[in-house]
């Protein structure tokens, strides 16, 4: 941190983070956990003038305007991801990051990312880390916390709609969290790469993972149901599908009626964050569509939009943390959960893992800048 005429910064590696546990999925939970409980409180900031933005995004124009300039496409974007983080943290962070999915075929990830963390006074970053297994946890960490609290016990099957990375880690959280799940069933539209998927997941965590092309058989009989599709697939599925007692997590989007909202309860991760969603799409030529790519409550804002939803009915998360909202009535009350994902849970990880790896005398610290060099 910034101290004397001079600003010191460590730079945290991926495998300087794998030694101090950022793959620990029951430590995230717990530290996930903890931030709902401040997003509850209030005691938080995020970007833009409601202070709940999602994060800034660079809107890629539909046809190339100069040589070189990125033109729009599925999960084609920059962003920078803002908040500060009250409670035990007091500190500023970011994750910055760029997403493009010709990546892989480069033998790159989807997405790039960088956590950065700040002094909230002096505004010096005092951690520059690697960002992608941080963001992979917290992401993953998120449905772990609200299964905890919101699904239904002895909850025993999970539909897992989408057979990527945060799914992997949804997987891994709510299995954590509810020690009961005993299976679960995957929807992909890639039959191999689905088959490859549930067999390294059913070696993972011990239980029974198969997989089906056909949503309605991952749906049917699932007491959880964690949706995270990348690109342009957007799943359709039928509100009738859905078994009594089940918890519908969004973590990506998925095309429901609304009368899937209307009919059942509703619980966000931070309801001010969505509704900094809409206040985007106002601002933006293609109105709300344009938020579609970084928003899984789109298809809700949809039906709030055309009038079907009241959105005073959405509950958050943080109050059933801290005990105001009871969160579950009965047995057979089903829950629509609409995550959007906050630069919090990145600052709060890396907090984390920062101060193990300055315990451990791990990562490399360098002169950001002395007096000398502005003066």
């Amino acid at each position: 941190m910034a101290g004397g005429k001079e600003v010191k910064t460590l730079l945290l590696s991926q495998d300087d983070l794998l030694k101090v546990g950022v793959t620990n999925m029951a430590d995230c939970i717990d530290v996930i956990e903890g931030v709902f409980s401040l997003i509850g409180k209030g005691d938080y900031l995020m970007g833009g003038p409601l202070q709940n933005e999602h994060g800034q995004m660079i809107y890629f124009p539909d046809e190339e305007r100069f040589p070189g300039m990125p033109v729009s496409g599925p999960d084609r974007r920059f962003m920078s991801m803002i908040g500060y983080l009250g409670g035990k943290y007091k500190i500023c962070g970011e994750k910055w990051y760029g997403s493009n999915p010709a990546n892989t075929s480069r033998g790159l990830p989807r997405s790039i990312l960088t956590t950065i963390l700040n002094d909230a006074d002096t505004g010096a970053p005092f951690a520059i880390m690697s960002g992608n297994q941080i963001s992979a946890m917290r992401t993953g960490a998120v449905p772990g916390v609200i299964a905890r609290h919101l699904a239904r016990k002895g909850s025993k099957v999970v539909g897992v709609i989408g057979g990527g990375v945060v799914n992997r880690g949804g997987l891994l959280a709510i299995k954590t969290a509810v020690p009961t799940i005993e299976e679960a069933i995957l929807y992909d539209i890639n039959l191999e790469k689905g088959k490859k998927w549930a067999e390294e997941e059913s070696k993972a965590l011990n239980i029974k993972v198969s997989v089906t092309t056909n949503i309605e058989e991952a749906i049917r009989p699932a007491d959880i149901v964690a949706i995270a599709t990348g690109g342009n697939v957007v799943p359709r599925i039928e509100k009738e599908w859905l078994k009594k007692g089940a918890l519908v997590i969004f973590t990506g989007d998925a095309d429901f009626d609304p009368e899937a909202y209307s009919e059942n309860t509703v619980f966000a991760d931070n309801w001010k964050m969505h509704q900094a969603f809409i206040a985007d799409g106002k601002e933006h030529p293609k109105g709300l569509e344009a938020v579609s790519v970084v928003a899984p409550s789109y298809h809700l804002l949809l039906a709030i939009q055309a009038g079907k939803f009241d959105e005073k009915k959405v509950r958050n998360l943080g109050d059933v943390v801290n005990g105001i909202d009871k969160g579950r009535s009965s047995d057979d009350e089903i829950i629509m959960f609409v995550t959007g994902g906050m630069p919090l849970h990145d600052i709060a990880w890396g907090k984390t893992l920062y101060d193990r790896a300055v315990k451990e005398g791990l990562g490399q610290e360098f002169c950001f800048f002395k007096e000398a060099y502005w003066r």
